[in-house]
C-alpha cells in the first residue's frame, strides 16, 4: 500500500511513509472489511461516516508539515486511524469527532492499540478543544465552505490548518491556511478531493469565517 499507492503517488516525508507502514489499518475498519482496509479507497465505519483513503490520510498529514514536537488539533475522529497516523508523527493529537458511538469506539481503539499521545472527545468540532489551545498544526477531515473562525483562533503564529473547502460531496478543495507571526493567513489550494461535510454542534453546514484570498494553486489529482 504505502510503496505503490502514497510514495508512488508522491507523497514523500519519511516520517508520513513510516507511520503509514506502521498503524495497523485493518483493526480501524468493519470486520467484514478488513480485507479491503489496504486498498486506496474510503470505507463505511458506521453513522454515514468514511475511513478515508490512505493517500488521502497520508497527503493531508505531509500538507500539516508536523514536527516531533508539534501539538495537533483534529477535527473528524471517524474510527481514529488518521489520528494514529498523526500520533506516530506528532507528540499530542487532540482529536473531535460529533457522533458519539464513533468517538467511543475510536476512544477504546486506540486505548487498546497504545497510542496514549492521542486523545478523543466527543463534541461540536468546529468549536474546537480550546482547553489545549493553541495547536501547531490542526487537520478537518469534512468539507464546508469556510474555515471555522475558533479552528483559526487555536492556531498558533506559523501554525498550519489543512483541510477540504468547498460544497458538501462535490466541487472541493484541499486547502492549507499559514497563520502570520501577526494574525494574518496565506492559503494554498492543493488539489481537488470530495469529504462528508462538517457540520456543527445544530446539525447545520459549517459557516462564520470569511474565506481567506488563494494564491496559486497546486493541482493534484482527485483523490476522495
Amino acid at each position: 500500500m504505502v510503496r505503490r499507492h502514497i510514495a508512488g503517488r508522491g507523497i514523500s516525508d519519511a516520517r508520513v511513509l513510516d507511520a503509514m507502514a506502521s498503524v495497523p489499518r485493518e483493526h480501524f475498519v468493519r470486520p467484514g472489511l478488513s480485507h479491503r482496509a489496504y486498498a486506496d479507497g474510503p470505507l463505511p465505519i458506521g453513522e454515514g461516516q468514511t475511513i478515508s483513503q490512505p493517500y488521502v490520510v497520508a497527503w493531508m498529514a505531509e500538507a500539516a508539515e508536523l514536527g516531533t514536537e508539534d501539538r495537533v488539533l483534529e477535527v473528524g475522529t471517524g474510527s481514529g486511524y488518521a489520528a494514529a497516523v498523526l500520533g506516530l508523527i506528532a507528540a499530542e493529537v487532540y482529536t473531535i469527532e460529533r457522533h458519539a458511538v464513533l468517538a467511543e469506539g475510536a476512544r477504546e481503539r486506540l486505548h487498546r492499540l497504545g497510542y496514549g499521545n492521542v486523545h478523543v472527545r466527543y463534541g461540536d468540532g468546529t468549536a474546537g478543544w480550546n482547553e489545549h489551545a493553541p495547536y501547531d498544526a490542526i487537520v478537518v477531515a469534512a468539507a464546508g465552505p469556510d474555515v471555522p473562525e475558533a479552528l483559526c483562533d487555536q492556531l498558533v503564529a506559523e501554525g498550519r490548518l489543512v483541510m477540504p473547502l468547498g460544497r458538501p460531496w462535490r466541487g472541493q478543495s484541499l486547502v492549507r491556511l499559514r497563520r502570520g507571526p501577526k494574525g494574518s493567513f496565506t492559503r494554498e489550494e492543493l488539489g481537488a478531493v470530495r469529504f462528508v461535510p462538517l457540520v456543527g454542534q445544530d446539525e447545520l453546514p459549517l459557516r462564520n469565517a470569511p474565506m481567506r484570498p488563494p494564491p496559486a494553486s497546486r493541482p493534484r489529482p482527485e483523490s476522495r
